[in-house]
């Protein structure tokens, strides 16, 4: 089950970095992504989009992860 996940937060993260040219393809990405995940890999996913598109779309990341990630 691990190696699962670990290759679904992979597979996110190529899609995402394809998608990161359009917000609202990426937005859709996300939310697909985060149903995938486990509520840890979810964190990492979350930490992982700020480091890496947060310049350009930390208001969607929030969004998206605070729509879902009720701790």
């Amino acid at each position: 089950m691990m190696e699962q996940g670990r290759k679904m937060m992979e597979f996110s993260k190529q899609i995402l970095q394809k998608v990161s040219f359009d917000q609202r393809l990426f937005k859709k990405e996300l939310i697909k992504a985060r149903r995938w995940l486990s509520q840890h890999d979810q964190l990492v996913l979350k930490a992982w989009c700020l480091a890496t598109f947060g310049h350009m779309y930390k208001d969607v990341i929030l969004d998206v992860f605070r729509s879902t990630m009720r701790t």
